[in-house]
């Protein structure tokens, strides 16, 4: 398959091939992306069948919708990484800073001192 019927052809159909196993490193950093963000909405769906089921308050389906819509934006910005990633590979560019850690790193310490106060509070 020559490089303009790969898509997408924005990523393709510039510079040259890299190394295969640069390619492959950056796919599956994309997938453990995927991942995380299918855990989230994965956490999500649970909390708020949790609350559905043993009719426990609403603040669970706010955390709930969270955790889903986190999990939501991380898939789209692995996609969007992968796709920075690969273009800087094939253009034998210095690779782009990661943007999305600290940012992901900050939103899962927030719901998990937000259930961490709610359980707390839950038991008292």
């Amino acid at each position: 398959m020559s490089a303009d019927e790969r898509r997408p052809r924005w990523v393709y159909g510039e510079g040259t091939d890299p190394d295969p196993r640069f390619s492959l490193a950056n796919e599956r950093t994309a997938l453990a992306w995927v991942r995380t963000a299918l855990a989230l909405v994965a956490g999500g769906v649970a909390l708020t069948s949790l609350a559905t089921l043993a009719d426990l308050p609403r603040m669970l389906d706010v955390l709930a919708a969270l955790a889903c819509l986190t999990g939501g934006a991380v898939a789209v910005r692995a996609a969007v990484s992968w796709a920075r990633v690969e273009r800087s590979l094939r253009r034998g560019e210095h690779l782009p800073a990661p943007r999305t850690l600290g940012v992901l790193a900050v939103v899962v310490v927030a719901l998990a001192l937000l259930l961490a106060g709610y359980a707390i509070g839950a038991a008292l």
